[in-house]
């Protein structure tokens, strides 16, 4: 969740400042993430980055030494092509729409909709909200209407659509997450895939507008891809697959305060008690629908 939230103050500070176009960022940011993870899936033990041992496999007559043989890898990526769809969706409704409505209705709808998918699904694939989990949904979602509610305007409904578009589209990939492969594999050809997707974008917008970035922009992009993106996915994944849909909805609402926290200290965002208040109901709610009665 750190990372998401880092991930939003470095989507921010680029296209806020107007840094770097929405296009170009999306491209880089999915660039940079499917480099990165391509150079750790390649030394990875499961990539045969590393010599392989030989060990006992089980033959005809029992367990008898092969030279060459190692464990089997993890089960392949399942329905790759629609992952890197939704991964590739998400980021490019993200950042346009972050260039037509504020933080505060992006961070509404973005939410909003990520809950409403996931739990959804939850519910219809039987596994539907405990109270307790509806109690804290509650709660976290009155903490952040409460931080978010004095930012919010009349909100432009191609950028508000695309937020929930963004939204619907991440929901889909952490849903696929919870069953993918490994989770380093899986996002690293994710990413992989997404990137023809995300140069075609590119070259389509460059015919109607010309691009623009400045190398502070691009830094942020290159960040925002390698790591807060590639990795912090990576991380993501491995950790979805303790929990249920409900609870990897709900924890993402940590992002908010997460993020409102990162503005004042980086961005240097005032401070105030409706921060403090709203953060810790988030919070609060989230850990009482994640924990359980003993």
């Amino acid at each position: 969740m750190c990372a998401f939230a880092a991930n939003s103050l470095l989507c921010r500070a680029a296209l806020g400042a107007r840094a770097i176009d929405a296009l170009s960022f999306t491209t880089v940011r999915i660039v940079s993430g499917a480099a990165v993870l391509a150079l750790i899936a390649r030394g990875s033990p499961a990539s045969g980055g590393s010599r392989r041992k030989s060990i006992p496999a089980l033959g005809p007559r029992g367990l008898t030494p092969v030279p060459g043989c190692a464990p089997e890898p993890p089960s392949p990526v399942r329905r790759p092509w629609a992952l890197a769809a939704a991964l590739f969706g998400y980021a490019i409704a993200f950042s346009l729409a972050y260039t037509r409505i504020p933080a505060a209705v992006g961070a509404l709808a973005l939410f909003g909709s990520v809950q409403a998918c996931m739990i959804g699904w939850g519910a219809v694939s039987g596994h539907a909200p405990s109270p307790r989990e509806w109690l804290g949904l509650m709660l976290a979602l009155a903490g952040l209407v409460g931080l978010t509610l004095p930012g919010l305007s009349a909100p432009d409904p191609l950028g508000f659509g695309l937020m929930v578009a963004a939204g619907a589209c991440w929901a889909v990939y952490s849903l696929r997450g919870r069953t993918s492969g490994a989770a380093l594999a899986s996002n690293a050809a994710s990413f992989a895939r997404a990137v023809p997707l995300a140069l075609a974008t590119s070259l389509a917008g460059a015919a109607a507008s010309a691009p623009h970035a400045s190398a502070r922009g691009a830094l942020l992009a290159l960040a925002s891809g390698a790591v807060t993106s590639g990795l912090g996915y990576v991380v993501w994944y491995a950790a979805l697959r303790g929990m249920s849909a409900t609870q990897g909805a709900l924890v993402q609402l940590s992002v908010a305060p997460l993020a409102a926290l990162g503005g004042v200290l980086l961005l240097a965002e005032r401070p105030g008690p409706r921060l403090l208040a709203c953060g810790l109901l988030i919070l609060g709610g989230i850990a009482l629908a994640l924990t359980r009665r003993r």
